[in-house]
């Protein structure tokens, strides 16, 4: 695929080839561990925006960001009130973020019945007015949302054009309808309709696996750029295979990884989050489910890493 940079606002990124944000995944490390890779821009997990004004500390861990990443800095916050959304991006927590992403697309019931995420899409002039309010805050602001809720509810070219009029400086766009939650087919004209609908930056999301799926979401819906989200978790060397970089050795990365997050999270955070990324990366090795099996009895990441010479990356 064609790599070229993303003007957002006054910010530019590397390429544009992105990291979605995951909740659970995206944290400090790997975030760096994929811009390495050639991802030209990540984002932190979803980020509460009534957390951050009440001073969580669980919401603070997820802002963390390593000497190492040298990025454009990118986080994502969800919510659905206005004052608390815009307080946040004005909030010391944030200050080090140079773009702001509201989360409008996540379908997880718990999210959606607090009126937060894909739920905005039931309500435009609620979700411009925190778009709106989010932009006064004086940082560069994105919007990542799903092309509707389901079938006979598809609004992506409308809800695209009421992100750029509220002040939005790019969009990513879901290609699935929130019923469908990550399975299904990803829809390129409604992608395509967002992106005929506006002037600002058009990012595509959904299905990118590999080097052909990311040019085939480009070519079909005319976005700018694409972002990976299951596909990174499973493979971050997706990066390199997209972006023509060499992927290194890939033991040595994610024996840094490991490190680097029992450096930053601690050896109980750091034990049971890479045993379970483990898991993702030995997808279609051979004797997968073998070493899965070894690789869950691992209690320390000392042993992660003696096992770690062992698999079949």
């Amino acid at each position: 695929m064609q790599l070229r940079k993303i003007k957002i606002s006054n910010l530019i990124t590397a390429n544009n080839v992105f990291l979605a944000p995951l909740a659970g995944y995206t944290n400090a490390v790997f975030r760096e561990m994929c811009f390495s890779l050639g991802a030209g821009l990540t984002f932190t997990e979803m980020v509460s925006a009534k957390g951050l004004c009440y001073n969580s500390e669980k919401t603070k861990e997820l802002l963390y960001i390593t000497e190492g990443y040298s990025g454009v800095k990118a986080c994502q916050i969800f919510g659905a009130e206005p004052n608390y959304m815009r307080a946040a991006c004005e909030s010391r927590e944030l200050a080090p973020f140079d773009l702001i992403d509201i989360n409008m697309g996540c379908p997880v019931p718990k999210i959606y019945k607090n009126g937060e995420g894909s739920a905005l899409l039931n309500d435009f002039n609620l979700a411009f007015k925190i778009i709106s309010e989010c932009k006064k805050s004086g940082k560069a602001i994105s919007v990542k949302f799903r092309i509707g809720l389901d079938d006979s509810h598809i609004c992506a070219g409308e809800f695209a054009k009421m992100c750029e009029d509220a002040g939005a400086d790019m969009i990513c766009v879901h290609g699935r309808t929130r019923d469908k939650i990550y399975s299904g087919e990803v829809n390129f004209k409604q992608i395509a309709a967002a992106k005929a609908a506006v002037k600002i930056p058009v990012i595509a999301n959904g299905g990118v696996f590999c080097k052909a799926d990311a040019e085939k979401l480009l070519k079909e819906t005319g976005a700018d750029g694409i972002a990976a989200a299951r596909g990174a978790m499973y493979n971050p060397w997706i990066f390199a295979e997209i972006c023509g970089k060499p992927a290194g050795n890939k033991k040595a990365l994610v024996g840094w990884q490991i490190e680097k997050t029992k450096e930053l999270y601690g050896e109980r955070f750091a034990c049971v989050f890479m045993r379970k990324m483990l898991g993702f990366y030995l997808k279609g090795t051979h004797g997968a489910a073998e070493s899965r099996e070894r690789l869950f009895k691992c209690g320390t990441t000392d042993e992660l890493v003696q096992l770690l010479n062992e698999l079949p990356l």
